[in-house]
């Protein structure tokens, strides 16, 4: 091998090196923008509905299968469908209903930022002045009555 293709060689496996980052657990970029997995409550949230998800389809099927007195083997293979299907149902409710509790979150956190809009609470000082105030004088009752 020539000294070019092993200064190569050496530059490839440096380059592959700092490429490997830290996957797996915790690994969500929060500078990429509102992420779900980047969420304290909401990726323990998605955690515990998978997993009671799977259980309750395992459960189910198993109870169902027996009850309708299917083989043992066969029960056992509609309980673990089952509880995959409720895994994966579970996983896409959970990771929907928090996609939009982050956004709202998100929204709230901006609204406080912001400030109330005074031109949606009437009650303002500001609003206040520029109406034009009711006479007393019109609104008296008649002496005579």
């Amino acid at each position: 091998m020539s000294k070019k293709a092993d200064t190569e060689n050496k530059q490839d496996k440096q380059d592959k090196q700092g490429k490997k980052g830290k996957k797996g657990k915790g690994g969500a970029d929060a500078s990429l923008g509102p992420s779900i997995a980047a969420h304290p409550r909401a990726s323990y949230q998605v955690r515990r509905a998978k997993g009671w998800g799977g259980l309750a389809g395992f459960a189910i099927a198993g109870y169902l299968s027996y009850k309708a007195g299917v083989p043992m083997f066969d029960l056992g293979a509609r309980a673990i469908v089952a509880g995959i299907a409720g895994y994966m149902l579970a996983w896409f409710c959970a990771v929907t209903v928090w996609r939009h509790l982050v956004l709202a979150e998100l929204r709230a956190a901006a609204e406080r930022k912001a400030g109330p809009n005074p031109d949606l609470i009437p009650a303002r000082a500001d609003s206040a002045k520029t109406r034009p105030q009711p006479d007393p004088a019109a609104t008296a009752a008649p002496a005579g009555s």
